[in-house]
C-alpha cells in the first residue's frame, strides 16, 4: 500500500467525494486514503485477459464480470478498494455507504506488480479473507507465467492452487483459466518509437 494522500482523517463520505472528483483511483482505510499507483501495458493485458477468459464462460450464467472501475468494500474491515477483476454470482449487494461499491464478490483477481505484490499478497489479503461471499483469490504473476489460486476450504482455511502451465480451476463459478491464453501478448519486447 502506498503513502496515504494525506495527512488528515476523512469520513467514507469525504473520501467518496474526494474520489468522485479525482481523475486518478485511491482506496480508503481506516480513515486514511492512500494513492494507487498506475498500471502496465503487461498489467493492463493480463487483466483484460482474465476477464476475457471468464466473462466468455460466464456469458450464460447468473455471474458477472467486473473491471478495476468497480470498488469492493470490505465491510469488517472498511477497506475501499479497487481489484483488478471481481466476479458475483446471484444478486449484486451494494454498500450502504457507498452506492458504487459491491460487498458480495465470489471471486476476486489481483494482477502483481513489483511495487503491489507484497501488499496483494499479505495485508490486501489479509482484508479480503473477511469478505463472507469470497471464495477465491486469484493472483496473477508479472514476472512469470503464474497463476495462484487461494480457495477457502469448508472449515474457512485457505488453499493455495496454481498453475504455471496448462489451467486452474475456479471451482466456486465453474469456470477455468488457461495459463496461456490469460498470458496471451504479455512479455514480448516493445517496440520503441521515437
Amino acid at each position: 500500500m502506498a503513502q496515504p494522500a494525506g495527512k488528515l482523517k476523512v469520513t467514507i463520505a469525504e473520501y467518496l467525494a474526494l474520489e468522485e472528483a479525482s481523475e486518478t483511483k485511491h482506496e480508503y482505510l481506516d480513515g486514511q486514503i492512500y494513492d494507487m499507483s498506475g498500471g502496465t501495458p503487461d498489467h493492463g493485458l493480463l487483466a483484460a485477459n482474465v476477464i476475457l477468459e471468464l466473462g466468455a464462460q460466464l456469458r450464460e450464467r447468473p455471474c458477472r464480470v467486473h473491471t478495476s472501475d468497480v470498488r469492493v468494500r470490505v465491510q469488517a474491515t472498511d477497506l475501499l478498494t479497487y481489484p483488478d477483476v471481481s466476479v458475483v454470482c446471484g444478486k449484486l449487494l451494494r454498500d450502504a455507504d457507498d452506492p458504487n461499491a459491491i460487498v458480495n464478490p465470489i471471486v476476486l483477481v489481483e494482477v502483481l506488480s513489483k511495487s503491489t505484490e507484497g501488499y496483494d499478497r499479505v495485508e490486501k489479503f489479509a482484508h479480503y479473507r473477511q469478505i463472507a461471499s469470497l471464495r477465491e483469490y486469484v493472483l496473477v504473476s508479472y514476472r512469470t507465467k503464474r497463476i495462484e489460486v487461494y480457495r477457502r476450504a469448508q472449515e474457512g482455511a485457505w488453499i493455495l492452487h496454481e498453475a504455471h502451465s496448462g489451467s486452474i480451476d475456479l471451482v466456486s463459478i465453474g469456470c477455468s483459466l488457461s495459463v496461456d491464453a490469460v498470458y496471451r501478448g504479455a512479455f514480448e519486447e516493445p517496440e520503441v518509437v521515437s
